[in-house]
């Protein structure tokens, strides 16, 4: 779909696409396009790239080093970064606790960090999930008592998160605590920055089924984290965790990623014959293509919207639960189709085609030896950031008040 940009957008359109030619390395454009393993180097470097430009942040306000970008620019921004190939933005310190401090974040916790997420120094994971805390989020038992001692105030933390993405990477984590336990669940919880050097934190990966590890466990034993860490009030943690999450369930909706997405399914469908005609010609998985097609095109509208909703320092609100929900069912449509168009060829039969520099040549009559892979590891979209089903939940209760 080509929206109808202004001759202003468009030529901010024509500005990031002559910076992706020369700035996107093409090494690293041809492993995202092709489903190839991204290394923690790979993912530093596009980072640096683009804060290098001043283009890192694209909702943080100017005063912050953010960009200042309308909600269309930011648009266009992503848009065409998803179309080239670019690398997602690891989310975690950007995305995430960026719009945390400059909302609820005391002015020295603002001059340490943001320069800091800016510059790639901090590279932050999200400590939320527990083993008995997942989408019951409120539910969360890692706790963090007040002490002081000779060395000062600070808190001393206990427990285990889990499903840590790229913990392993990670020397910060922004972490919620239980700091109250005679108070509505909801309301003893508190936002901590950590350390992740800090003397009894242990990360012990997660490999998932098709042998990646990206998550892990988080174990914290007595592990000291001074009381300027802590983020707004004591026990006000659930209000910020839940503006963070309006920006994590708009990001994980991927409307840009699934028109990268949509234009492989559809260059494939093209390409793969089926009983002597390309696949795209048979009436059933065009109809399917179509249909997802057009729920992409109103997403893309739902999207601006939400965008819109976030200029100035707002939060989307409960509409992000929307764009998050129909976003993951749109990414899994996707990618089940591009591995139905694939067939027997779906299937990674050599685990190095995934890795840089595999000599191995295509798999078969469409490039693509993460079809399944993808397929697959999509399933998750719609559990983390809050399941669908809770998002459902929110969207019943906050929208339309039932």
């Amino acid at each position: 779909m080509d929206l109808n940009f202004t001759a202003e957008e468009e030529a901010f359109r024509a500005e990031v696409r002559r910076f992706l030619d020369e700035r996107l390395p093409a090494r690293m454009a041809h492993k995202v396009k092709h489903g190839l393993r991204l290394t923690r180097e790979d993912m530093a470097q596009w980072h640096a790239i683009l804060n290098e430009r001043g283009w890192l942040a694209s909702h943080w306000p100017r005063e912050h080093g953010g960009t200042g970008w309308s909600a269309v620019e930011r648009f266009i921004f992503d848009n065409e970064c998803a179309l080239a190939g670019a690398p997602r933005i690891v989310p975690f310190g950007v995305n995430m606790l960026g719009p945390v401090l400059i909302k609820y974040g005391n002015e020295a916790q603002k001059r340490h960090f943001l320069p800091r997420i800016l510059d790639g120094s901090h590279w932050w994971c999200q400590g939320y999930s527990e083993p008995g805390a997942g989408s019951d989020l409120a539910s969360l038992s890692t706790r963090a008592q007040r002490k002081v001692d000779a060395r000062g105030e600070h808190y001393l933390v206990n427990g285990q998160k889990t499903w840590t993405t790229l913990g392993h990477y990670a020397n910060m984590m922004f972490c919620l605590v239980r700091t109250a336990t005679d108070v509505r669940k909801q309301e003893g919880i508190s936002f901590l920055l950590i350390d992740m050097s800090t003397p009894g934190i242990e990360v012990r990966p997660i490999v998932t089924l098709d042998g990646e590890h990206e998550v892990n466990e988080v174990f914290f034993t007595d592990v000291r984290v001074p009381v300027e860490n802590l983020v707004g009030e004591e026990n006000r943690g659930w209000t910020y965790a839940k503006y963070l999450l309006t920006y994590e369930r708009t990001n994980i909706a991927g409307i840009g990623f699934s028109t990268a997405a949509l234009e492989r399914l559809e260059r494939a469908a093209a390409t793969v014959m089926h009983r002597g005609h390309p696949l795209a010609e048979d009436p059933l998985f065009a109809a399917r293509m179509a249909r997802v097609a057009i729920d992409l095109d109103n997403m893309r509208t739902t999207n601006l919207r939400m965008i819109a909703a976030a200029a100035g320092g707002g939060a989307p609100g409960a509409q992000s639960s929307m764009l998050k929900v129909r976003g993951t069912q749109i990414r899994q449509e996707i990618a089940g189709l591009m591995r139905r168009a694939l067939g027997p060829y779906a299937q990674p039969f050599i685990d190095e085609a995934f890795d840089e520099g595999y000599e191995g040549g295509p798999l078969g009559p469409f490039d693509a030896p993460d079809a399944a892979k993808s397929d697959f590891n999509n399933y998750k979209l719609s559990i983390f950031g809050g399941s669908n089903e809770i998002q459902k939940n929110i969207i019943a209760k906050a929208i339309l008040d039932l």
